[in-house]
């Protein structure tokens, strides 16, 4: 089904971290972060082997210790060309190893690196090494100046916090750089964003921090980030789970390809399923859902149980079913084959599979 709607972005700068472009005009990239003990550079690169299966742009990484950035450097080397970014908090060593170790970008707080000197060396290391900083404000570290100012964190505290930092860069004359300004709370996060998107042209970051668990930090991370989203506003995201990273990903993915921002993969229309439907449409979804995951190239596939909706939404999408007796399978809008319950996932698979296979045979002789 056609986007009814377009939403117009907020130009930005653009920086560059590794080989994607962030700001301007590039697509949001989705990130996720490593929750592995970053010194067992073997289950560190198998998670992040992952979530670029699962569709990562780029993945964040702990360095909380010299350590830890010395085997940033071995999991770099290890993964490749998905860009990684080094997360430091407090011991600007720590960034200064981990840029020398291969980072692509520097996730720090210039305000608590420390003094004036040591924030030079970090803005200097990352100018030698051509990598951006993001500067990342959450609303549970603020500081205890803007805490007392303000009673409790809100939107004001946030903005005023990022701010500083941005202000500590631009004294060094450093503008690569991007900013977060996270909350756990939803309108809190975004009033942050509507703030400080009219005040900088620099690329912003988004997350709902501390979201909760796959469920329920999933739906306030959709509803969030699509209204900071649904403004223009943003350039790159991370979705922020109690969750194994890849669900991050995916989720990241879906918010975006609802808001017709980016397209990957299957874009699966499917009823909720009732006494009506011919067939048992939650388990035929959950098995293309499982035969597809390796799919990146967009196509929509509509799965509807009976006659009532069934045929609008096929007629609508590359490929889809109708309940009836038999199934309905429609190809580009049209009824094209009929098939029972018994082959009915495997009739759709092989069709969809044919489709990309079509796309790709055209694409190439363009």
């Amino acid at each position: 089904m056609k986007a009814q709607h377009v939403i117009e972005r907020r130009q930005t700068r653009s920086i560059r971290v590794g080989r994607v472009t962030v700001g301007g005009d590039a697509p949001i990239s989705v990130q996720t972060m490593t929750n592995t003990d970053t010194e067992n550079v073997e289950a560190t690169v198998a998670q992040i082997r992952a979530a670029m299966k699962a569709g990562a742009d780029m993945v964040r990484v702990s360095t909380p210790t010299i350590a830890a950035a010395e085997a940033f450097g071995k999991i770099k080397k290890e993964v490749g060309y998905v860009p990684l970014i080094a997360d430091v908090h407090f011991n600007y060593k720590c960034a200064l190893k981990a840029a020398e170790m291969g980072a692509d970008c520097l996730r720090i707080n210039p305000g608590n690196i420390g003094s004036d000197r040591k924030v030079e060396e970090v803005v200097a290391c990352a100018r030698h090494h051509g990598i951006p900083i993001r500067i990342g404000v959450n609303a549970g570290s603020l500081e205890g100046d803007l805490q007392e100012k303000y009673g409790e964190p809100n939107a004001d505290a946030l903005v005023e916090s990022a701010l500083r930092h941005i202000e500590i860069l631009k004294r060094h004359n450093f503008e690569d750089f991007k900013v977060s300004l996270k909350a756990s709370e939803v309108f809190m996060t975004v009033q942050a964003y509507r703030k400080l998107s009219k005040l900088i042209d620099q690329p912003l970051h988004l997350g709902i921090t501390e979201a909760g668990g796959l469920r329920n930090g999933s739906v306030k991370s959709a509803i969030g980030l699509g209204m900071i989203l649904a403004d223009g506003i943003g350039d790159t995201l991370r979705v922020s789970l109690a969750a194994d990273p890849v669900e991050e990903v995916k989720v990241g993915w879906d918010i975006l390809k609802s808001l017709h921002l980016r397209s990957r993969g299957i874009n699966l229309v499917a009823c909720p399923s009732c006494s009506r439907q011919n067939f048992d449409v939650v388990k035929v979804v959950n098995e293309l859902e499982s035969r597809f995951e390796e799919i990146e190239e967009s196509i929509d596939l509509a799965v509807i149980g009976c006659v009532v909706n069934g045929p609008g939404e096929s007629r609508e999408a590359a490929i889809g079913v109708a309940g009836g007796y038999p199934n309905s399978i429609y190809v580009d809008g049209r009824i094209a084959h009929k098939a029972h319950n018994d082959v009915l996932v495997d009739t759709l698979e092989k069709l969809v599979r044919e489709k990309l296979a079509a796309r790709a045979a055209a694409k190439a002789s363009a």
